[in-house]
């Protein structure tokens, strides 16, 4: 019974841990020079309103969900079905960057990703 007990807790805190973050950047795509690039000329994806809703919400899945829930309806962390009526994308992204409360930053998230999570989420009225 302890056993059991104990492999529930360490199984848990693995999850929540690895639901909140903790990615080292170790996954970066190869820098070929092309991102400099798009960035100066302006040809980001975001730019101008434009929102890619499923980059968004893979972002979404891969770093969040653990926590606020896969449908948004919360858990560890709040509900985000209409943070957007609240926050706007900018607010959201700095949340996302720095954190707030209890919510570390979620530092993996940069550039394209954060914008389209962060714009994404703002949709959510």
């Amino acid at each position: 019974m302890m056993k059991k007990w104990l492999v529930a807790i360490l199984f848990g805190t693995v999850l929540t841990l690895a639901a909140c973050g903790g990615d080292d950047g170790a996954e970066e795509p190869a820098d070929n020079g092309d991102t400099a690039t798009e960035e100066q000329n302006g040809d980001s994806e975001t730019e101008g309103g434009t929102v890619d809703a499923s980059a968004g919400e893979e972002v979404y899945a891969a770093n969040c969900a653990g926590c606020h829930g896969a449908d948004l309806s919360g858990g560890a962390g709040p509900e985000l079905n209409q943070i957007g009526s609240k926050l706007s994308a900018e607010e959201i992204a700095d949340i996302i960057q720095e954190g707030i409360g209890g919510m570390p930053a979620q530092k993996q998230v940069t550039g394209e990703d954060l914008d389209s999570l962060s714009n994404w989420l703002a949709e959510k009225q």
